[in-house]
């Protein structure tokens, strides 16, 4: 046991989490006196005590549970205004300040359970998205609210006055309470460009201390605790003093009546948002510091459970804080066991020294809180105002600042929901869903035709316009998609939406579908939807929301496909004038001299050829081919048809290519020699030609200059192949 307590003691989470402490402790006395004496003076000790148990149980629980190293959690700023303007309303409404006491122990606890609930049901991933706008002017207002808290007690006037009031009152200052909150503010901010051992609030307070007994020294007055307004007094850590206050408070639960129980939900529930982001921020800076990964809704869940605890046995709520975090970083700590010292050293720390706590200037911790609200106040949006591309930001979070600060944080956060969806909003009507536009004679499907009918194609092809969708489709981008559309529903035959990137699709959009669709049935077009797929990113059946409502009620005017490359290849087979109703062609296997390769050979020619060639047979779903086999061999297909597949890495395959009857394939390796890169599988009953390489040198010394014919007849076919290949790769550039 001592060799692990020298190693403790040597490593850096041990300095690291004391370091902590010296910073979360004090800050965690000034949230807990903060947040009681909004009741009533009386109880500022007791939120000392609150403070000092909160950082205690939450550094000690959220580490042991949490899976982030380095995370520092104790009280916070966000969870000390909001319960102190929580406690300054029950004030006003006439509550018990013994029932105040109590329902501040129920809203922790109750904000706790929020967190557990979003840790489980996987908010974590979402609380990190709420827009950068939002959450700054809600941080800034959190600043500027602890400022106006604090100042009263920088200047030690009556707490029953607002801060303007306050403020605009120097006959009501306290001279030597506003020396010692100067002299802390100075402290900690000068503190960095002093020393880095020690934090700048550490020395604040000794700042502040030390200005108290100078002051002392010339007033005697100060050297009593009993009655004296400018220090915290007694904590009652030693006595059982504290316990009594906060097990009588529990027995008087029953006096609640219901209404007040579920009037704090709402309470809770900001609260929990509150510190879920505060802790999420904390991680995520974390994160960037050390090129790690943390758990968000795994912290979740630790930083409500030990939020529960902490407001069951009287202390406050807390989150991840960034100051003390980073102070534990700074100092060498690497693991989760520096959050546990915090906690046992702040509990040490308070029991040990509490005759000395009781000596803290309230007017030192104010200062403290004022330069944290100072720090808080972020400045980077006074950018935005440069440029008319921002503005719109900065009113966001001009508005939530003013929210906040005149009527409150949870009017704050519903303006700040509210605010997110508009940004949304914005940002999805301001981008086309419409990614790519072009006709089926400019991009064709995976299958390769003869060259009479791809000449067809080329001049039917414009008959048939594509648009490849992206994004959300919903009723902020309808009006847009549909006016890109209509001009296309008055001439061409088949209009195609691909839904592949498409990330959700709602009931407005549905309906404009059936306006396309109805539109183009008027005249006898048809609406082909392809990529239709049964799950989308928002876990809805595309293919089931269709039909539920109504776009897909009517299968002569509308058409389902799986794949882009399915739709045009049905458009194709429309265009070369094959008839939807009839049957498959029976199709015999073809000569030599009825392939495309060869018309116009001599009979004598292509009987030398054939002797060359072998004769195969594959059946459906049998490969020909697989991915890094030689390519020692042409193949001609004589009946059936052959699908190319490329493989994707992890097992997949990509369908890239279609050959049938007449055509032939493996050309680029039989030319090169190199393996085949993709793998070939009969589609259907199929028959081949084969030319093995071996044959070929053979026919090439027996039949010079058929040889060269058909290496001419190869690279003619291959190089149409790679014209139209080019021209489809042009046009997706351009867009």
């Amino acid at each position: 046991m001592r060799e692990i307590f020298r190693k403790l003691y040597q490593s850096g989470d041990f300095w690291g989490g004391l370091a902590a402490m010296l910073v979360a402790l004090p800050a965690a006395i000034a949230f807990g006196v903060t947040i009681y004496s909004a009741i009533a003076p009386m109880h500022a000790a007791l939120g000392a005590m609150a403070g000092i148990i909160g950082a205690a149980v939450i550094g000690l629980l959220a580490s042991m549970l949490g899976g982030t190293d380095r995370l520092i959690s104790a009280p916070c700023a966000p969870a000390a205004a909001l319960l102190s303007a929580f406690a300054i309303e029950l004030v006003r409404d006439g509550v018990p300040g013994g029932n105040i006491i109590l329902m501040l122990l129920l809203l922790g606890i109750l904000a706790g359970l929020f967190q557990i609930l979003f840790g489980f049901v996987g908010i974590g991933r979402l609380i990190k998205y709420i827009p950068y706008p939002v959450v700054s002017g809600y941080l800034t207002g959190v600043g500027l609210i602890i400022i106006g808290s604090q100042l009263g007690k920088l200047l030690s006037t009556p707490g029953e006055l607002h801060w303007y009031e306050a403020a605009s009152s120097p006959e009501l200052w306290d001279w030597r309470a506003l020396a010692v909150g100067a002299a802390t503010i100075v402290v900690m901010l000068l503190a960095p460009l002093l020393t880095r051992r020690l934090p700048g609030t550490i020395l604040g307070i000794a700042a502040g201390i030390a200005c108290y007994f100078l002051l002392a020294s010339q007033d005697d007055s100060l050297f009593k605790l009993t009655g004296n307004d400018l220090v915290i007094g007694p904590l009652g850590a030693s006595s059982a003093g504290y316990l009594k206050e906060i097990t009588g408070r529990w027995h008087e639960i029953g006096d609640l009546r219901l209404s007040q129980v579920a009037a704090l939900l709402g309470n809770a529930l900001t609260l929990a948002v509150l510190l879920s982001i505060d802790t999420l921020k904390t991680c995520v800076v974390l994160d960037q510091l050390t090129r790690s990964q943390h758990e968000p809704n795994r912290e979740l869940v630790a930083q409500g459970i030990a939020n529960v605890a902490s407001s069951a046995v009287g202390g406050i709520p807390g989150a991840g804080t960034m100051g003390a975090t980073l102070v534990n970083l700074s100092s060498g700590a690497t693991t989760r066991a520096s959050g546990l010292i915090e906690g046992i050293s702040a509990l040490i720390f308070a029991l040990v020294l509490s005759s000395f706590i009781a000596w803290i200037p309230v007017a030192s911790l104010a200062g403290i809180l004022i330069v944290v609200g100072i720090r808080m106040i972020d400045r980077g949006p006074l950018r935005f105002v440069q440029s008319s591309a921002t503005v719109f930001d900065f009113g966001v979070v001009v508005t939530v600042v003013i929210v906040a600060l005149s009527i409150g944080l949870i009017a704050a956060s519903g303006v700040g929901v509210a605010l997110s969806i508009l940004l949304f909003l914005r940002e999805q009507i301001g981008g086309s869903v419409i990614r790519h536009k072009f006709y089926v004679n400019q991009m064709s499907s995976n299958w390769h035709r003869p060259e009479a009918e791809t000449r067809i194609l080329e001049q039917k092809g414009d008959q048939a316009v594509i648009f490849e969708l992206q994004g959300s489709l919903f009723f902020g981008t309808t009006q847009q998609l549909y006016a890109q559309i209509d001009p296309e529903l008055k001439d061409r035959r088949f209009v195609i939406l691909d839904l592949k990137r498409v990330q959700s699709v709602d009931v407005t959009a549905a309906h404009m579908l059936c306006q396309v669709r109805d539109a183009l049935a008027e005249r006898g077009a048809q609406l082909l939807l392809s990529s239709v797929r049964e799950n989308l990113p928002n876990k809805r059946n595309l293919r089931e929301f269709l039909e539920q409502t109504g776009v897909t009620e009517n299968p002569e005017s509308v058409r389902l496909f799986a794949e882009l490359d399915n739709a045009i290849e049905w458009v194709e087979d429309r265009l070369l004038g094959e008839s939807e109703l009839a049957g498959p062609e029976e199709e015999t296997p073809l000569e030599l001299h009825e392939m495309e390769l060869f018309k116009e050979r001599k009979d004598e020619t292509l009987a030398d050829l054939e002797a060359c060639l072998v004769k195969r047979s594959f059946k459906p779903g049998e490969v020909v081919y697989s991915c890094g086999e030689p390519g020692d061999a042409i193949y001609l297909i004589r009946q059936g048809t052959v699908k190319i597949f490329a493989p994707l890495g992890g097992g997949r395959n990509r369908h890239i290519a279609t050959f049938g009857r007449g055509d032939f394939f493996g050309g680029l390796a039989f030319l090169d020699g190199l393996p085949h890169d993709n793998e070939a599988i009969a589609a259907t009953p199929t028959e081949f030609f084969i030319l093995s390489q071996e044959q070929f040198t053979r026919l090439t010394d027996e039949h010079k200059r058929l040889a060269l014919t058909l290496l001419q007849s190869l690279a003619r076919s291959l190089a149409l192949r790679l014209r139209h290949a080019d021209s489809e790769i042009a046009i997706l550039q351009e867009y």
